[in-house]
């Protein structure tokens, strides 16, 4: 059976539940050292970080830039204490390797009349993009588009205003398009009716799935959200189980009970194996890294996307 590696294309690691901050509250101390550790040991090589503002932008871009630096800091416990950013630039022995997004999540949209000038608002996100591609470190424009199950955040209107499609046009980078509760103004505003995500919660979302071609998928997290639940659908295809405590008694061997993390694509791709009826779970994996480099790693498609195809291990 082939070797597992994945690349997990959603991970919100600005957010401050891998600072170990909740609501606010510290709750135990920054693990990001120990989260990346777990991910590597479960296959991950790859994480794209998710933007989702203009600040949130940053940062992503901010993390994605620590794997210029070689990592040779092999005590876990040293990478923590060195704080958040600083895990990522010393971490471990090896490499891991980061990319980001660029844009505005529609819950945040707001944001571009908050800021006193939309058009300049829009315009940094264009140069901070620009900034990113020069680096390599750029590969999507997003997270936007539309979500009406949260419109306490930011009216409907004003989320459709800011569509971001021109950040997509001017770069020339795929968009990574989120939609809830939106699907008639989502897909006349991308002018065609598409899958562009699809959960794994319920009984309907693992039929979606399964009539998705693995050549047009890819696979995520989105954590530290939207980890799969004892209640989800997808539940009986997962094989691999990490130990798990409460955030207020913090293990360091175990993840935060309720909070997701990029080694749990693990579970993701158990699922999509296990709805689709395949056995060799990693060919999938290959298949699923091979598509996502396809999309936004194509300089890779002649050396390490299909050096994974041929059976190699790049890592090594």
């Amino acid at each position: 059976m082939a070797t597992v590696r994945m690349i997990d294309i959603a991970v919100n690691f600005t957010d401050g539940m891998f600072r170990g901050i909740y609501n606010g509250k510290q709750c135990h101390v920054s693990d990001i050292a120990t989260v990346l550790s777990r991910a590597w040991t479960a296959g991950v090589d790859r994480i794209i970080v998710t933007g989702g503002s203009l600040e949130k932008s940053k940062e992503a871009l901010t993390i994605a830039e620590t794997d210029n630096f070689f990592r040779f800091c092999k005590n876990v416990d040293l990478c923590n204490k060195l704080g958040f950013v600083l895990g990522f630039f010393f971490f471990f022995f090896f490499f891991f390797f980061f990319w980001g997004t660029v844009g505005v999540h529609p819950t945040r949209c707001k944001e571009f009349e908050e800021s006193g000038d939309p058009d300049k608002h829009f315009q940094a996100l264009l140069l901070l993009a620009k900034e990113g591609i020069e680096k390599g470190k750029v590969v999507a424009i997003g997270e936007c588009g539309l979500d009406y199950d949260r419109l306490q955040f930011c009216p409907a209107e004003i989320q459709k205003n800011y569509k971001q499609f021109e950040l997509a046009h001017t770069t020339k980078l795929p968009m990574f398009l989120h939609m809830r509760a939106a699907a008639p103004d989502f897909c006349e505003i991308v002018e065609r009716n598409s899958v562009n995500g699809c959960s794994l919660k319920t009984t309907e979302n693992l039929d979606v799935m399964r009539d998705i071609p693995i050549e047009r998928m890819m696979i995520e997290t989105d954590s530290p959200y939207c980890g799969i639940k004892s209640t989800s659908a997808g539940i009986k295809f997962v094989k691999s189980i990490w130990p798990s405590k409460k955030k207020e008694k913090y293990d360091q061997e175990c993840i935060v009970k309720d909070r997701n993390e990029p080694c749990l694509v693990r579970q993701v791709l158990e699922v999509v194996a296990g709805c689709k009826g395949i056995n060799d779970i990693g060919q999938l994996s290959q298949t699923l890294y091979h598509n996502t480099c396809r999309v936004f790693f194509p300089q890779d498609l002649d050396s390490e996307a299909d050096c994974l195809l041929d059976g190699h291990d790049p890592r090594l």
